[in-house]
Formats: C-alpha cells, sequence, structure tokens
C-alpha cells in the first residue's frame, strides 16, 4: 500500500484560475501529476477556509481566503482525506469554517481535524485496503483558530487529551500517522519541547508523526520502531520566494509487514509545483540528510535551538513593549537599545520569565488577556 503525504495547500490569485478550472496537469507538471495518482491514498494539508463572504477574525497574523470555486481544483487532486487542523482555517470566523466543511463534503472530500467542539475535532479518520487500517490523526497547536468545548475550529493539541486519543487510534488500526500542525515557522529543527511531544506521540502508538506548518523542510529522526519528520515545507502556496518557500518534500509512506518512508523532493516553479529532478533533487536530499544527522547528536538540539532564540528574542521583547517599526529602528540605529534596555533589565526579565514558565502564573495571564481580545477591547 502506498500513501502520499504532502504538507500546506492554499490557492492563491497567481493560480486561482487553475484551481478553478481544475488544471491539474498544469498545478503539478506531467511527472509529478503521474507520480501524485500513482498512489492508494493521498493527504495534505488544506491551509485556508474555503468562502466567498469574508468575515476575518481578529488575530496577528494574516487572514487567508479562497473562493469556493478553487475547490474544483483540490477535488481534482483526488484526496483520500484532507487535514483542516491548522492555525488558518478559522481565519474567516465560524461561517468561513462552516462554509468549507459543506463544500468538502459535497464534493465527496473526506476531512480530519475541525468539528463544532474538541470532542467533535479530535476524531480521527480511519483509511482501510485489504483489511489493513491506517488511522488518521490530526491536531495543531493553539493559535487563534483552535476548537472549544463550546465553539467551532481546529483539534488543539492538548497533552493531557491528544496522547489518549492517539492511544485510542492505535488500538482500533495498524498504523497511526499523527499530523501535527506546528513548531516554528521558518526554522529546520524541532525545539527540545517538539521533539519530546513527537517522540511521546510514538510512544503512545503514533508509527509516523509528520510536522507541518513550518514552511520549509526541516529533518527527521528514527525513535524506536517509528519516524518523526520535522517540517515537510508547503504544497502549493504561491506566497514567498526564497529557498525555504521554493522547496519541499512529498513523504511516500509504503506499508508491508513494516512502515517505510521515502522523501520526494519537488520546488516551486513561480505559481505551480514541479517534481525535482537531477541536481535540483539531490540538493535538496543532501541538506535533508545533514541536518537529520546533526540531531543525532543530542546537544545539538538544545544549542541550535538557544542560538535561534537569542536571535528572535529581541523581536518578542519590542513588540511586547509596543515598540511599532518606526520606534524600534530608532532605538535599534540611533539609540543603541537605548529604550528597550531601560524598558527590560534583569529584575524584568525574571519576573517575565516566572509568569510564562510558571503554570499558575501562565494560566491566569492567558485569561486575562483572552478575557481583553474576547470583548473587542483595545485596552485593559
Amino acid at each position: 500500500m502506498q500513501l502520499i503525504i504532502a504538507s500546506d495547500l492554499v490557492p492563491r490569485k497567481s493560480n486561482e484560475h487553475l484551481f478553478n478550472e481544475g488544471d491539474i496537469n498544469t498545478l503539478l507538471g506531467k511527472d509529478l501529476s503521474d507520480y501524485w495518482f500513482s498512489a492508494d491514498f493521498r493527504i495534505f494539508n488544506l491551509e485556508v477556509p474555503l468562502t466567498d463572504t469574508e468575515s476575518p477574525i481578529s488575530k496577528c497574523g494574516p487572514n487567508l481566503v479562497a473562493p469556493t470555486s478553487t475547490v474544483k481544483g483540490i477535488k481534482g487532486l483526488k484526496p483520500s482525506v484532507v487535514t483542516l487542523a491548522n492555525n488558518h482555517i478559522l481565519d474567516q470566523g465560524i461561517n468561513g469554517l462552516e462554509s468549507t466543511e459543506e463544500l468538502l463534503i459535497s464534493n465527496g472530500i473526506p476531512f480530519v481535524g475541525t468539528g463544532r467542539n474538541t470532542n467533535l475535532a479530535s476524531k480521527p479518520y480511519i483509511l482501510e485496503k485489504d483489511n489493513l487500517k491506517i488511522g488518521i490523526y490530526a491536531c495543531t497547536e493553539n493559535e487563534f483558530t483552535v476548537a472549544t468545548s463550546n465553539s467551532a475550529g481546529a483539534n488543539p493539541f492538548d497533552p493531557l487529551e491528544s496522547l489518549d486519543h492517539i492511544l485510542e487510534l492505535k488500538s482500533k488500526c495498524d498504523y497511526v500517522v499523527v499530523l501535527y500542525h506546528g513548531g516554528k515557522e521558518h526554522y529546520r529543527y524541532p525545539s527540545p519541547y517538539l521533539q519530546k511531544v513527537c517522540r511521546k506521540m510514538t510512544e503512545k502508538g503514533a508509527d509516523l508523526v509528520i510536522c507541518q506548518h513550518s514552511h520549509c523542510i526541516g529533518c527527521y529522526e528514527n525513535y524506536g520502531n517509528s519516524k518523526i519528520i520535522y517540517g515537510q515545507g508547503n504544497f502549493i502556496f504561491d506566497k514567498s520566494k526564497n529557498e525555504m518557500w521554493n522547496t519541499s518534500v512529498l513523504v511516500n509512506v509504503r506499508l508491508e509487514d513494516t512502515l517505510e518512508v521515502e522523501y520526494i523532493p519537488i520546488i516551486k516553479k513561480d505559481n505551480v509545483v514541479r517534481l525535482a529532478k537531477g541536481t535540483d533533487a539531490n540538493e535538496i536530499l543532501d541538506k535533508l540528510y545533514k541536518r537529520s544527522n546533526e540531531i543525532t547528536d543530542s546537544s545539538f538540539i538544545e544549542m541550535r535551538y538557544q542560538e535561534f532564540a537569542n536571535e528572535k528574542l529581541e523581536g518578542y521583547i519590542r513588540t511586547f513593549a509596543g515598540f511599532n517599526k518606526w520606534v524600534s529602528r530608532i532605538d535599534r540605529r540611533l539609540l543603541n537599545n537605548f529604550l528597550l534596555n531601560r524598558l527590560f533589565n534583569a529584575d524584568k526579565f525574571l519576573a517575565m520569565q516566572n509568569f510564562i514558565e510558571c503554570e499558575a502564573h501562565r494560566e491566569l495571564v492567558l485569561k486575562g488577556i483572552k478575557g481583553v481580545t474576547e470583548r473587542g477591547r483595545k485596552n485593559i
């Protein structure tokens, strides 16, 4: 049995007409199209609500949307199931989510990872062929589009619930695949916490864990008898033009007596994607193998993540301080960070660490912040 898993798909203005026409040959090209349709099952992450009525929610970051007409191309890809558990599926509110779900149902496209509440959103999807069952469990990190006990959205990862969901699914299936929409965008390695979470998923029964969302190819590891992939890049998402967004891999899963994985490199060509060949393919895979070898050193992940955190901390602190881009530029370039250093000293950092790290403080701060945002207030 062969299962191909792709990552993020978002129809954009540049290729909307190809989706509207269901022109898969142009979207994928002949070689990639032949390969895609050769599989028994096909899965990808639909990272955008499909609706003709825009009603963006309040959030930080972009509110994605694609017209309902693009479902023709999505259907043309013949997905066996699409995952909706991501940080954009509620970008256009409940109406956008309902429009997407109804459109997929009417077109005979199964989906997993959303529901009217957390109980329904956490339900898996089971693929079956020749008496072999593959359980698909989809969840996402907790951003603005997750379901709650009484509201619709994406299935949030909850270490007190999700791991039990995986354990239960394993009792019903021969293999379990977890699609985890998480990890830091544009970072090619797992954080120490992400690695811990994914390893625990395998201990609970996942045979394959794939982290999507990072918009770049990451690395992989074999853990016990399971495989973990930390980032596979995009599928069809024409947003940025750089090496991270221009390259990705499909995960080709072969199931016989064991689960085996093959990485199929693809590249973005303007507004479409193509099967990578020759030097391009070798370069993509060589870098993937190199990063994967690096994380076999138990100290590497912690060291590299500390470096990454050092690079990103200033940006977070400036946001907490309420600096806009112009104030930040003046402070950084002309004042040598005088304003930032005046606001945040060692004692302030210790207090922030405690408020974020301590469960009681973190829960209380988040509850208060959500109270402000849910009431639509601009200040305390």
